[in-house]
């Protein structure tokens, strides 16, 4: 699988990420998908230490025991959460990211991540500190590189102003085209690259769109109506190659060139399988074109 650099970081990953977050508590079931991610050139896994309140950590860890020099290892930080009453709140400072770290590091089983970032932020965080906690850690050899997952332009902003992160991880996709006006030629240009999540669109975008759209786009997704989804689905459709519009859906995401990788979840290997199951050549520009042309732009509006 082709891999493409992180930022400037000198990090390697593979052009296809496997979101943890869906991996469920079944350990062996776990490792089992993550085994067979590895074997099809998948090297980047991303976690968060809130997912299942530290499990899915717990979790990934033991599944890449024997395996961590294989991995390019991802988790987040920032929503300081009790495991035992379930519940959290949003904490950027410095002391949470700190000690924040160490527990990820014991949950994960390892020294140290390869990449670490804010799993969020608001204009009122003090960025400053936050930053200096990570360049911190960084120095300290806790992490190799940091960045946010954001979709609030004014804050990646900020970061791409007062920081020297590495990536931004994103919602984009087909559906969601929000980035492309604001947020992936600046990342670029400052050479930050993008993690793209959701590329399937909550599986709008998978090879059961269709079951799909029925199921969850009835109320239509973002400012498209569930005609335009009906419409969008019917068009692309024909567009398809080997792997189906999984396949589109993934090569149309991949095309920018600040995207390093495209994130997907799996909750089981038939998932993997359809994820992974071609050889994700880059979109010609005139399919990208024509898909630019059929689905409508739409802007960021409540999340600034």
């Amino acid at each position: 699988m082709k891999e493409n650099q992180l930022g400037k970081s000198g990090i390697m990953i593979s052009a296809l990420t496997l979101g943890c977050m869906s991996l469920g508590t079944d350990e062996k079931k776990a490792k089992n998908i993550i085994d067979m991610a590895l074997e099809r050139g998948i090297t980047h896994l991303d976690t968060a230490d809130l997912y299942d309140f530290g499990t899915n950590e717990e979790i990934v860890g033991k599944a890449i025991k024997g395996n961590r020099d294989k991995v390019v290892l991802t988790t987040k930080v920032g929503n300081h959460f009790n495991k035992e009453t379930k519940d959290w709140h949003w904490d950027p400072s410095a002391k949470h990211i700190t000690e924040g770290v160490k527990d990820s590091l014991r949950r994960l089983q390892t020294d140290y991540i390869d990449f670490y970032m804010l799993h969020g932020g608001t204009l009122d965080d003090p960025i400053d500190e936050s930053i200096e906690a990570f360049e911190r850690l960084k120095e300290e050899g806790y992490i190799r590189s940091y960045g946010i997952s954001s979709i609030r332009p004014n804050v990646i902003r900020e970061y791409v102003k007062r920081s020297t992160i590495d990536a931004v991880m994103m919602q984009y996709s087909i559906f969601d085209r929000r980035p492309e006006e604001e947020l992936l030629d600046l990342l670029h240009a400052n050479g930050i690259s993008v993690l793209a999540r959701g590329p399937l669109a909550k599986g709008m975008l998978s090879n059961q769109a269709k079951q799909k759209i029925e199921a969850k786009g009835s109320e239509g997704y973002l400012t498209h109506s569930y005609d335009d989804l009906q419409k969008y689905y019917e068009t692309l459709s024909k567009l398809t190659f080997k792997g189906g519009l999984q396949e589109l859906a993934l090569q149309y995401v991949l095309k920018h060139p600040a995207v390093a990788s495209a994130v997907f979840g799996s909750s089981s290997i038939e998932q993997l399988k359809a994820n992974t199951g071609f050889s994700l050549e880059e979109l010609s520009n005139e399919t990208y074109l024509e898909i630019q042309q059929l689905v409508k732009p739409i802007q960021y509006e409540n999340h600034r």
